[in-house]
């Protein structure tokens, strides 16, 4: 089995062979543990296009050593402009067309043993800060506006789907927060209206063009788990143990129904020790990986001040647990 059926088999929910896939939804690491300097947002928009084209041949294949290094069986493709605080940029993303073009040689350069996963959107979710109190006021005075929100996100998430499909892209991920550390943001009546209908399309349409389909979201979704797993998604990514999500709790409810990706604290790989992301991982791995459906990972975007070393910990305890022999 290639690292890439590897991945494809866990999202499935069945049990791979050699071992459990490991998959980050964003890694900062990359040129951290490379020779060469890995260019994305504004110090790429600032570059010639020329000067961009071989900067993105270079990220492709900076990430692919780096997935050889630590064994990731997938890749999470470079997506367009986002920010993480009003006027500030988040690190990783591409200007324009950067994302489309590079989601082609990154697919070109991953081969057949890699599994590339693309974001597309679809449903919407928890509003930023400066829209939360008019857009909860929508959910009640104008709740077609909301319909209609909705509606238009998920049509154009099917053409972005169409597209990876002809891409060659392996699974489709749905960043799309709908909790906090409290819980859901949605209440049930909402959620069975504006989020779940829309979620179950979407991940329909990922599968009839022959993907896995995945959602990340943040927060609390212990309430919602078993809809989750009850509907068309493939995967969650996160499981947020600081919002207190017990990955080895849900482990057990979902049943072979939904994979399960993550979920170290990111809080160990930030201030360690190693030895504690090590026991973690170890119990996490140990208690998951039976029957599959089970990707080991980071609980969110690794960032770029996570001491290399804490996260080797979570790397080397895989090797010694991740594995089915």
């Amino acid at each position: 089995m290639t690292r890439r059926e590897r991945m494809m088999a866990a999202l499935r929910c069945h049990q791979p062979e050699e071992a459990c896939p490991i998959w980050e939804i964003e890694f900062h690491l990359y040129d951290r543990l490379a020779d060469r300097r890995f260019i994305v947002g504004r110090e790429f928009a600032a570059l010639t296009p020329a000067e961009q084209e071989r900067a993105l041949h270079a990220n492709a294949e900076i990430m692919i050593d780096v997935a050889q290094r630590l064994h990731f069986a997938a890749l999470t493709s470079i997506g367009g402009y986002w920010e993480v605080a009003p006027g500030e940029p988040a690190y990783m993303w591409l200007p324009d067309d950067g994302p489309k073009r590079f989601l082609q040689i990154l697919r070109k350069t991953a081969g057949p043993d890699i599994c590339v996963i693309a974001e597309s959107g679809g449903t919407i979710g928890m509003p930023a800060a400066h829209d939360y109190v008019d857009f909860s006021y929508q959910l009640y005075d104008r709740p077609e506006e909301i319909d209609a929100m909705a509606a238009k996100r998920l049509a154009a998430s099917k053409e972005t789907i169409a597209r990876f499909a002809d891409e060659g892209v392996d699974a489709v991920l749905n960043c799309c927060d709908v909790a906090d550390n409290h819980g859901v943001f949605f209440n049930p009546q909402h959620l069975q209206r504006f989020f779940m209908p829309y979620l179950n399309e979407w991940a329909d349409a990922v599968q009839a063009a022959g993907m896995c389909s995945i959602l990340h979201t943040d927060g609390n979704i212990d309430t919602m788990i078993d809809q989750l797993a009850a509907g068309s998604l493939h995967a969650v990514q996160a499981l947020d143990p600081t919002a207190g999500m017990d990955i080895v709790a849900v482990k057990q409810r979902v049943n072979g129904r939904l994979c399960l990706c993550g979920n170290i604290d990111l809080s160990l790989f930030h201030h360690g020790p190693p030895e504690a992301v090590y026991q973690q991982t170890r119990d996490v791995c140990l208690a998951c990986k039976p029957g599959g459906g089970f990707a080991l990972g980071a609980s969110n975007a690794v960032f770029r001040e996570v001491p290399i070393d804490n996260y080797l910990a979570m790397i080397e305890a895989w090797k010694e647990y991740g594995r089915y022999d």
